[in-house]
């Protein structure tokens, strides 16, 4: 697996890939915690740093990070559970500048019930941005937590609402 960091709109950007696609996308202050995330993400997987052959995957996910419209047309790779993954392309269908509740999502999925399952989903997701779990938010409108920070949260959210707008 390959990786390479770059500076974003949200701070520090990290994304890795396989030859199967994206595997995560990371968002943080420092390489030294995105690095140290990565591998606590992936323990015993070989991690490489993108190199001149390799790297120009990384300005396509940070322009797509910068300005998060439309879908990145990548690949994407995401390790999770079958219930993980269900969610997770329910957040792909949810358009830049809307949010859903947890409770919603959960409804949209069929299983009305599994509201802490849905959250417990969002959590475990490691595409930031790009699986957007920042669009989901608590019952009461609150945003709720953001494994990258709430600021960042609110920041993506309120950047989607700007660029929704000045589309139509």
């Amino acid at each position: 697996m390959h990786y390479g960091i770059t500076p974003c709109s949200q701070g520090q950007l990290l994304a890795s890939w396989s030859e199967e696609g994206l595997c995560a996308i990371e968002l943080g202050d420092t390489d030294e915690e995105l690095v140290a995330l990565l591998h606590a993400h992936f323990p015993g997987q070989a991690l490489k740093p993108a190199t001149a052959g390799n790297a120009d995957i990384l300005e396509p996910v940070r322009q797509f990070v910068d300005t998060p419209t439309g879908s990145l047309g990548m690949p994407l790779a995401p390790k999770g559970t079958v219930f993980q993954k269900e969610v997770w392309q329910a957040l792909l269908r949810i358009p830049a500048g809307t949010t859903v509740s947890y409770s919603e999502l959960a409804r949209m999925l069929g299983r009305p019930k599994a509201t802490r399952a849905v959250a417990t989903a969002c959590a475990a997701n490691k595409l930031a941005v790009v699986i957007p779990c920042h669009r989901v938010v608590r019952s009461d409108g609150s945003l709720g937590g953001y494994r990258w920070g709430i600021e960042r949260k609110r920041a993506l959210l309120n950047l989607e609402v700007t660029l929704a707008a000045s589309a139509s």
